[in-house]
């Protein structure tokens, strides 16, 4: 233990990174990155992922894994306020925990970015068959232009775009859970449907669409000089994240029931609300593909830069270089017929799952102990070891779910 004190102490005295200047987010702006980031393919799969378990056994979860992902994020928040330098994940993994849980963040990252870009790909593509009468793949195209472009503009333009968008989306979805209550057709027992030994592999589901982990550092970067603001902006996206990832599924299943779900959730929903309803829906599913494409897209980028010592990324033709790989890998994947919407999203939550119940754990610990500067907001009774524990092996259960199912052994949700 003593050579691994000293070689993270080392480490930190010898560390050559170049800050990345910070760029300054609003509270608003801070809370829709959150909110963007978390409302993308998730809460478009999650009622589809809950056809088998119901409505409640998903209830459950999200509440669970929304509390358990909000505190593992402040774990990651009180680490970036105690580190002079702009790092990501990775970048504080390298500093605190050492090389080898660097490269474990830094692979979540991708997998979970790939993962999901890639079913922002899939499900834009059918969303805009759906609109336009048009290919899946132009569809695909069509989204990717805008998607990639407010990308590589970098992190305001990031956070603008998710504050417009995120509002858009919260008073399309309000007049939508409102129209549903009031449609005749909707049935409350359908929200009692389901076998509840389906609920196990809906977790893993419910805990990719809370993924904003990743942008917490790229947020920090954005409060760096109103630091106090970055939890509350965390806590609160995270209660409107809740709000919103309930409602959607609850809403579908009252329409549908649970065995008239399409993968795509929103398509089902506008079909049995009528047609205005039917592009609403759809419109909304495209801006939730977009604001957490760009939200996970960006956090991607910035760790490839950090993770490989890039520099600056505002650098244009750099960030062009870097960008490609984030953006054109997902696109082949999608056409590929190699991975389907749902299960993308499904094993991206499966280890990525794994490493963020772990990682801001020990990012936390060696943060108290080898950190440069002391924040004035701090957690203090969210860091129980008995706390900690069990998030760990909470996650580690569900991916040795997840292995069994797919070998057969145990049930899928689907």
């Amino acid at each position: 233990m003593s050579s691994d004190n000293t070689r993270i102490s080392s480490a930190i005295a010898t560390e050559k990174r170049t800050p990345v200047p910070g760029k300054s987010l609003s509270f608003l702006e801070g809370v829709a990155m959150i909110v963007g980031t978390n409302i993308g393919a998730g809460v478009l799969s999650i009622a589809y992922a809950s056809k088998k378990a119901g409505f409640f056994p998903l209830l459950f979860w999200l509440v669970l894994v929304g509390v358990l992902t909000t505190i593992t994020m402040l774990y990651v928040a009180e680490s970036t306020l105690r580190t002079r330098a702009h790092l990501q994940l990775s970048g504080l993994a390298k500093r605190y925990v050492g090389g080898a849980g660097a490269w474990l963040i830094f692979v979540s990252v991708c997998i979970n970015s790939v993962g999901a870009l890639t079913a922002y790909m899939t499900g834009s593509g059918k969303l805009l068959q759906s609109l336009l009468g048009i290919s899946p793949t132009m569809g695909s195209l069509l989204f990717f232009v805008p998607a990639a472009g407010v990308l590589y503009l970098g992190l305001k333009a990031i956070g603008r775009g998710e504050k417009f968008i995120s509002i858009g989306m919260v008073v399309m979805l309000l007049a939508l859970v409102a129209a549903t209550l009031l449609k005749d057709s909707a049935q409350m027992r359908h929200l009692l449907d389901g076998d509840y030994r389906f609920m196990v592999p809906v977790f893993n589901v419910v805990v990719f669409c809370f993924s904003a982990q990743y942008i917490v550092p790229e947020m920090a970067r954005g409060f760096a000089y109103k630091p106090e603001q970055l939890p509350k902006a965390i806590i609160v996206g995270m209660v409107v994240t809740f709000v919103l990832l309930a409602a959607v599924p609850m809403s579908v299943i009252l329409l549908s029931g649970p065995d008239n779900i399409s993968d795509v959730a929103t398509i089902s929903w506008g079909q049995a609300l009528g047609q205005w309803a039917f592009f609403s829906t759809n419109i909304f599913a495209l801006c939730a593909m977009l604001t957490s494409y760009w939200g996970l897209g960006g956090s991607f980028l910035t760790n490839i830069f950090d993770k490989f010592l890039l520099g600056n990324d505002e650098q244009l033709l750099r960030r062009f270089g870097v960008l490609l790989l984030v953006v054109v890998p997902p696109f082949v994947l999608a056409y590929s017929g190699l991975v389907s919407f749902v299960n993308a999203l499904y094993f991206a939550g499966v280890f990525s799952g794994v490493i963020l119940s772990i990682m801001p754990i020990l990012i936390l610990r060696g943060a108290r102990k080898y950190s440069d500067q002391t924040p004035l907001w701090q957690c203090r009774q969210i860091t129980h070891p008995l706390l900690q524990i069990s998030i760990v092996l909470l996650y580690l259960a569900s991916a040795v779910y997840a292995i069994a199912s797919l070998l057969g052994y145990l049930p899928s949700g689907w």
